[in-house]
């Protein structure tokens, strides 16, 4: 069932949220220990993150370097797969442009389609390590996010990459995107960044899922300026509950955001990352109550594939 569907059934707030699939080699059970706990609080959806692969480098015998590939958490697919017919829940993949031509983007989706997957949430990804940081599109692949939506519509519309085939069934993926209340780290400024987000929607994506927040009103006036500029797909919020100190610099490092000066006021007051784990969730709580008075259609957790803070989280509210 689409995500879009289930908001507009749906008389109260839903709750969702987003794991990683495992590293390449470990079993999936326990990734099915980190979801059964949350699954009393009737999720609709669950988001099965990717991560694009790393270029490594190893000498060989003659001395000379050689570059290999690696993807430390493959097989998104058969992960939401899995998670359907363990739990009978939709699985949301995320859908990105690095690391895969335009052909293995359409195969993929024919793959989800075949498995019965309505929803994608497509992103552009993240640069490479091994790059200094900066996105490198594959070759024949796409550059922007942009690209892989209008791929996604094509083939909504029946249109596949070979334009010689006739009789082609569409595909009918709910489309899903990012947005950021504090805008993306490589937009200028907010306004750029809103007309990138503007673009997607006009292209055809259905609904948004924000980059993680913890200042609620950064998240109300980011609700406000899209609504403002004529965006008006549902706007989901994507909050993550701190567990850890050292999450005080390395969040704000790898995704870009603020940290509020109340929030890294208690945290420095722990003694331990167990005290930590109680201000997240406490902090999480009081975000949630606010968004869900404020209205909004779901409250998407990043569990980082660890449920106790988000389980502690949902059980005040679902």
């Amino acid at each position: 069932m689409k995500i879009t569907d289930y908001i507009k059934k749906s008389n109260k707030t839903l709750f969702s949220f987003e794991i990683l699939p495992p590293l390449k080699g470990e079993s999936i059970q326990s990734l099915f220990k980190a979801i059964e706990p949350l699954m009393e609080f009737k999720p609709k959806f669950i988001d099965v993150t990717y991560h694009r692969e790393e270029f490594v480098y190893k000498k060989r015998e003659n001395g000379l370097l050689e570059r290999k590939v690696v993807r430390k958490r493959p097989g998104t697919v058969g992960i939401c797969a899995a998670i359907v017919n363990r739990f009978k829940v939709d699985a949301v993949p995320h859908i990105i442009c690095g690391g895969f031509s335009k052909e293995e983007t359409e195969n993929a989706l024919i793959d989800l389609h075949y498995l019965g997957v309505d929803n994608v949430l497509l992103l552009r990804g993240d640069g490479m390590k091994s790059e200094g940081g900066a996105f490198v599109a594959e070759t024949e692949g796409h550059s922007y996010a942009s690209e892989l939506i209008q791929q996604v519509v094509d083939m909504n519309h029946g249109k596949y990459l070979d334009d010689t085939l006739l009789n082609m069934h569409a595909t009918d993926f709910c489309i899903g995107i990012a947005g950021y209340p504090e805008k993306h780290f490589e937009s200028p400024n907010m306004k750029t960044d809103l007309k990138h987000l503007q673009k997607k929607v006009e292209l055809g994506s259905d609904y948004i899922v924000t980059q993680m927040f913890f200042d609620n009103q950064k998240f109300f006036e980011f609700v406000k300026t899209c609504r403002e500029a004529g965006i008006q797909v549902p706007i989901i919020p994507g909050l993550k509950p701190l567990t850890t100190k050292l999450q005080l610099t390395v969040l704000p490092s790898i995704f870009h955001i603020d940290l509020p000066e109340e929030l890294v006021s208690e945290v420095e007051k722990c003694k331990d990352n167990a005290a930590v784990k109680q201000v997240g969730i406490e902090w999480g709580i009081h975000q949630s109550k606010e968004l869900m008075k404020f209205g909004v259609p779901c409250l998407h957790y990043y569990s980082m594939s660890r449920s106790d803070a988000v389980k502690q989280i949902a059980k005040e509210l679902f």
